[in-house]
């Protein structure tokens, strides 16, 4: 099993990058979150990885870091998530933001996700709340509150009640300061709409 990979990056793409050590070119699957800590082509990285053998081939995931890894391990262990869903998950935002959401039984974060419906989003919260809480709790590490990411939560579905699709939501909303109510997040998140528009259309 390949746990980690370090070298250099060959290939950086919206859903993959390839990074060649020891001279082989290793393709990992990545999420939006990981890709940002992806340097462009020609630097080095470091990605921890998972990797997931079936029947057909065997498949490469790159996360940046553990905390990562261990919610992909998580969700793929859920019925009815798949690699590629899980990767889809993760992109939709920190993975301190979506622990949050299980532990705050935040259904309606997993079920934005394309391949998630309200079933499995449930079945998200139900299988992995107690093992997320225990895992934090025996790392020592604190619990992101349940109020932390309500509203960025309610401004997210907010947006989408606007329109817009649940990643592009998250990216609006990225870098936002989190202690805003959830008017004053969606108002910022439409401006930069707004600025992104008038700067693609110059």
């Amino acid at each position: 099993m390949i746990a980690t990979v370090r070298g250099e990056v060959l290939v950086r793409r919206s859903e993959y990058v390839v990074i060649e050590a020891s001279g082989v070119g290793y393709r990992l699957r990545v999420s939006s979150e990981t890709l940002r800590s992806v340097p462009a082509a020609g630097s080095e990285v470091f990605l921890h990885a998972e990797t997931i053998s079936r029947d057909d081939a065997i498949s490469l995931y790159g996360f940046a870091s553990e905390e990562e890894r261990d919610l992909f391990a998580q969700l793929i262990a859920v019925s009815g998530i798949g690699p590629k869903v899980a990767i889809a998950a993760l992109s939709g935002g920190p993975h301190r933001e979506l622990t949050a959401a299980i532990v705050a039984g935040d259904a309606k974060r997993f079920q934005a996700v394309p391949g998630i419906g309200k079933r499995t989003a449930e079945r998200i919260i139900l299988e992995l709340k107690d093992r997320v809480t225990a895992d934090a709790e025996q790392a020592g590490t604190e619990l992101p509150g349940a109020e932390a990411g309500s509203a960025r939560s309610l401004a997210r579905d907010g947006l989408v009640n606007l329109g817009y699709p649940p990643l592009e939501a998250e990216q609006l909303l990225d870098g936002l300061p989190a202690e805003e109510d959830p008017e004053a997040l969606i108002s910022a998140a439409l401006r930069r709409a707004g600025s992104a528009g008038r700067g693609a259309g110059e």
